[in-house]
């Protein structure tokens, strides 16, 4: 104690500065008196307010419950904005804006490059600042970053959606759009490229004290047993965002990009319809309504006092679980943090905290496997099962955002409940990883082979080779490989395009557009012996025959649910076996980890795994060679288990080494 009792750092409440602040006071003869009276009000326990302006109102929010709604909120909508609508929009911002996909890899890669640079330091220095007043700069931020990102729209023009392109067998003369090469120019759209990534810039600025300062100063303010609870209920409702994102995002795309439809733009262009491969979507809507919003959120933050009534009585009863590996008597003795010139030092003792390091390795590994299901599954879904790209991804949104959400929920619960001690944290984290592992072996039994592609998997009726889908049957059509509309003929054999299923017109019945005098297409399977049935195909992929869709979502759905019961463990674990002034560094050093080893080589890894699985790559007629159109789906789905399940393991060793190295701190040991 300090003042008129005996100055020992193990008597000095450990968390931040609390202790120097609660019983440092006037020396003197009464000082040791008040010391011993207990902890007191902090002076920076005030009240919710501005200043000398402090509505009674306020008052009700100011508490861990009113913080942490505000909280839940911002995390809402960052998830919204850079997990939903940038994910849903970018092949839109491609097509306007003319990118590839490299260049929009980078937009996106732009918010985890921001958030590497700075969590470091954002989460050293915010350790001791107001961490409320640093989320309302992560809300100004945010909404800055969300407007910047909307930008381009206002200012390139109204949309020129060009001539249509024909998909049918074009057997005269003339030709039509596109149908020859012609070496691309730079087009002075691109230069939108820099805006969209110095968008994603702000956007990584406003991301980092969100969940590092922001989860800490919940760890702060709420009793030990009851953090987990409240951490695993903030990280559920940040996972809102992307499914609102997605469902948001996804009706703002059957608006037109410019609001109203232009009906003639001159004499050779038509109208056109979402069912128009030359059709845009509003993308832009979903990113000015969020600016909007997140600002609004700058208000409650702005108003909470730097710690919430009641945090030094908290802090002064909970029992310190810091490692013991001298890391936590160097930061007390020799008070680091003070400083920017301690960050050296700060950042060498948690990097040679054996349980600290087990742990970031053991989170990137399932960040990495996140990640790649988050970027792919939809993917995936679609290839194996043969569904369409809009219910493949709906239906991932289905499994994975429920599923994350309940996992981290009951975890924290879990934890909660129980009353786990760290060791105890940690081996509970062996146990949702080792059944997670288990129930990835569904890749194994819940997979389908390929349906017949002629001049993929098959031959055009005993004509042509494979590999190859031009035949003679076809030869005179001038097809596009550049354009992919995959249709299913009445052989129940898929076609690439009617123009390379010979089919020369198309008929509208009820609505349903089907094709006619296709020259490709053999006999019907269908057995009827209707001849108006013959040389007929509709548009979409043939059905699927395999029925393993129901229980390979059931078995991914807990699979999910139980990668991320570790998540709210794991946070609570990083924050117990630190020094107690370094809890949000942790966090800070933990992101820069998450990300370096997860979450920016995850989607990488598995595109280049997917793509390993590729039998049919688009070569369009300057013999560019784009995405891929027909995929082995064995093999996928065997890359894809084998990826998971290395990561898995890696994870549960690790997590096995931090149970190894952890020892409790000589209090903990005696009671």
């Amino acid at each position: 104690m300090k003042g008129g009792g005996i100055e020992n750092p193990a008597f000095d409440t450990p968390s931040s500065d609390f202790g120097q602040r609660y019983h440092a006071g006037p020396a003197g003869p009464g000082a040791g008196a008040a010391a011993a009276a207990g902890p007191g009000p902090c002076p920076e326990e005030g009240p919710c307010g501005w200043g000398p302006c402090a509505p009674r109102a306020l008052q009700f929010c100011n508490n861990s419950e009113g913080y942490l709604a505000a909280y839940s909120l911002l995390a809402i909508f960052q998830g919204i904005v850079v997990n939903g609508l940038i994910n849903i929009s970018i092949s839109t911002i491609e097509k306007r804006y003319e990118l590839n996909s490299s260049l929009t890899g980078l937009i996106s890669a732009s918010y985890d490059i921001a958030f590497c640079l700075l969590s470091l330091f954002v989460s050293y220095l915010g350790e001791r600042g107001h961490k409320p007043r640093w989320l309302a700069f992560s809300a100004f931020m945010l909404g800055l970053g969300s407007l910047v990102f909307s930008l381009p729209h206002f200012s390139s023009g109204k949309y020129q959606y060009g001539g249509k392109i024909e998909d049918t067998c074009q057997t005269a003369e003339t030709t039509f759009a596109n149908a020859t090469c012609s070496a691309s120019t730079n087009s002075p759209l691109r230069k939108y490229l820099y805006v969209f990534i110095l968008g994603q810039l702000l956007l990584g600025v406003g991301g980092t004290p969100l969940y590092t300062l922001g989860t800490s100063f919940i760890d702060d303010s709420v009793p030990k047993h009851k953090s987990s609870l409240y951490i695993g209920v903030g990280y559920a409702m940040s996972l809102l965002g992307p499914a609102i994102g997605y469902v948001l995002g996804g009706q703002l795309l059957q608006v037109y990009i410019d609001i109203q439809i232009p009906k003639r733009q001159d004499r050779t262009y038509t109208k056109v319809d979402q069912d128009d491969p030359r059709w845009l979507g509003a993308w832009w809507i979903g990113f000015l309504a969020c600016f909007f919003a997140i600002w609004l959120l700058i208000i409650p933050f702005s108003c909470f006092p730097k710690h919430l009534p009641g945090t030094a009585k908290i802090q002064a009863e909970k029992i310190p679980e810091t490692h013991d590996g001298g890391g936590q008597i160097l930061v007390e003795t020799n008070d680091i943090g003070q400083s920017f010139k301690d960050f050296p030092m700060a950042l060498l003792i948690l990097l040679r905290n054996p349980v600290l390091m087990s742990l970031i390795v053991a989170s990137s590994s399932e960040a990495l496997v996140a990640t790649g299901f988050a970027t792919f599954l939809p993917k995936f879904i679609e290839n194996q099962f043969g569904k369409s790209s809009s219910f493949s991804a709906t239906l991932g949104g289905l499994v994975l955002i429920p599923g994350a959400a309940l996992g981290q929920v009951i975890s924290g619960v879990l934890v909660s409940k129980r009353k786990m001690d760290c060791k105890g944290i940690i081996k509970f984290m062996i146990g949702t990883c080792s059944v997670a592992l288990i129930l990835n072996t569904v890749f194994l039994f819940a997979k389908c082979g390929n349906e017949p592609f002629a001049g993929v998997s098959e031959t055009y009726n005993g004509t042509g080779t494979l590999y190859n889908l031009t035949a003679p049957c076809n030869a005179n059509c001038r097809c596009l490989r550049s354009v992919y509309y995959p249709v299913c003929g009445s052989d129940e054999v898929q076609y690439f395009s009617p123009c390379f299923a010979g089919c020369t017109t198309y008929l509208f019945n009820n609505m349903k557009k089907t094709y006619h005098n296709c020259s490709c297409i053999g006999k019907s399977k269908r057995g009827n012996g209707l001849e108006d049935f013959l040389y007929e195909a509709v548009p979409g992929k043939c059905p699927t025959q395999c029925k393993f869709l129901p229980l390979f979502l059931t078995f991914f759905f807990f699979a999910v649910v139980f990668t991320f019961m570790a998540t709210t463990p794991t946070t609570v674990a990083i924050l117990r076996c630190v020094p107690d002034k370094q809890r949000s560094f942790a966090l800070g050093v933990q992101l820069l980890f998450l990300r370096l080893l997860g979450t920016i080589p995850g989607p990488i890894l598995f595109g280049v795994a997917i793509d390993n699985s590729c039998t049919l790559w688009d070569i369009d007629e300057c013999e560019t060679k784009g995405a891929c159109w027909v995929y082995d789906n064995e093999r996928m789905a065997y890359l894809l288990m084998g990826i998971s399940a290395a990561c898995k393991i890696v994870t549960i060793i690790f997590v096995v080494m931090a149970v190894y190295f952890y020892k409790p701190p000589p209090l903990t040991k005696a009671l």
